[in-house]
């Protein structure tokens, strides 16, 4: 048997993984500070809420390639409430992101086109690609008193390969949120260059406390001569990532085109099923109870995290404007994975930072979603080791 190149991944058990295994199989204590699955982060959800999965309309097999009508229609509401007057015909429904992701980077490329992806960010993006036959352009994010994108690396990346931009609107795990201004800066590229506009807003709905990001805004409304395609789905929106349900709103000059070829891709595999499709109105109608919790659960770990890092002044939280994850900047004296394994020792679960496209040392990635404490159990943990490797590290040597 001959395999696909495409697939050849090295997926041997890392170091990271097996001391993790190791751990978790020795019944040992783990302070998640990895947590993103909300449904078992201790959050109430609505006792009715599988309720319109037993809806009789569920045994009418109806194939719609873009979805059923009534879940379309509640995509269009959903965003009726971020200022986009969106129609039902520009929704297509997946089921997943990733599927999305998948959809358009077939409606966009041919094998070997580019599509720039910011970075940091997610790193399912390669295997999206790699499945695709896509290539990957990193599209830089940097800090200076908060992230922006970087425009003119941005520009340098853009090959005549390029078919797309992907924002992440806020990115992951940055908590960036795309302002005005740079969304602005994205539709003159892609003007220039005749690319296409990816925009993820699965975490659209979680802003932080700030200015910046008080007022957040959809790139579902559209930009001027700009074929723009907006993703997101249950899983962050209504804390459901199980029941896999998503899509993509198509909005531009030529979107018409796009949603026809979107359609025979959808037709192709008629992925999203009838029960789902059914259920997703209620569960967006039901979304605020879900959100409040976790902006709360967020707001108030963020708080305990800044508390406890007031003591531990080399250790530097960055600014975060949106999602649920905080990035922490710490001496480089060693890889962030040699980091990650002796506090994983200590009894707490972090992401080094290169998970993302961090640089190998000095980054962390904690999430903001365990429960309280969980969170500050594991934060103690960090504080902790962290002050006392510094400590060691500046302490005078005997002669």
């Amino acid at each position: 048997m001959r395999l696909s190149q495409r697939t050849a991944w090295d997926t041997n058990e890392n170091e990271l993984a097996r001391a993790y295994r190791l751990r978790k199989e020795a019944g040992l204590p783990i302070a998640d500070l990895t947590a993103s699955n909300p449904t078992r982060c201790g959050f109430a959800y609505p006792p009715g809420l599988l309720e319109s999965l037993a809806d009789p309309l569920v045994l009418d097999y109806d194939p719609q390639p873009k979805g059923g009508w009534r879940a379309r229609e509640a995509v269009c509401a959903y965003y009726a409430g971020h200022g986009a007057a969106l129609d039902p015909g520009q929704i297509v429904l997946t089921t997943s992101t990733s599927e999305a992701y998948s959809f358009l980077f077939r409606l966009l490329c041919d094998p070997g086109s580019e599509i720039l992806i910011p970075q940091p960010s997610y790193p399912l993006f390669d295997f999206l690609a790699a499945l695709d036959d896509v290539r990957l352009q990193p599209a830089p994010l940097v800090y200076d008193h908060g992230w922006q994108i970087d425009f003119a690396e941005l520009r340098r990346a853009i090959t005549p390969a390029a078919r797309a931009i992907v924002a992440v609107h806020p990115n992951n795990p940055t908590g960036h949120f795309t302002k005005p201004w740079e969304a602005a800066e994205l539709a003159r590229l892609c003007r220039e260059f005749n690319l296409s506009l990816i925009v993820d807003e699965v975490f659209l709905d979680y802003p932080m406390a700030g200015a910046a990001a008080r007022e957040p805004f959809s790139f579902a409304a559209g930009l001027d001569g700009v074929s723009v395609f907006v993703v997101s789905g249950l899983s962050k929106i209504a804390g459901l990532p199980q029941m896999k349900a998503a899509w993509i709103v198509a909005a531009g000059p030529e979107q018409a085109k796009a949603l026809d070829r979107l359609e025979v891709i959808a037709d192709t595999f008629l992925s999203m099923n009838a029960p789902v499709q059914c259920a997703l109105p209620a569960w967006l109608a039901s979304r605020t109870a879900i959100q409040e919790q976790i902006r709360a659960r967020v707001a108030t770990n963020l708080a305990e995290l800044d508390r406890q890092l007031a003591s531990l002044p080399p250790v530097r939280r960055l600014d975060v404007e949106g999602g649920w994850y905080a990035v922490l900047r710490i001496p480089a004296i060693e890889p962030s994975e040699r980091v990650t394994l002796t506090l994983l020792d200590r009894g707490v679960w972090v992401q080094p930072g290169y998970f993302f496209g961090f640089p190998e040392s000095g980054w962390l990635v904690l999430s903001l979603l365990a429960r309280e404490a969980e969170f500050n159990a594991g934060v103690t943990i960090l504080v902790n080791h962290l002050r006392t490797h510094q400590e060691s590290n500046i302490r005078p040597r005997k002669s």
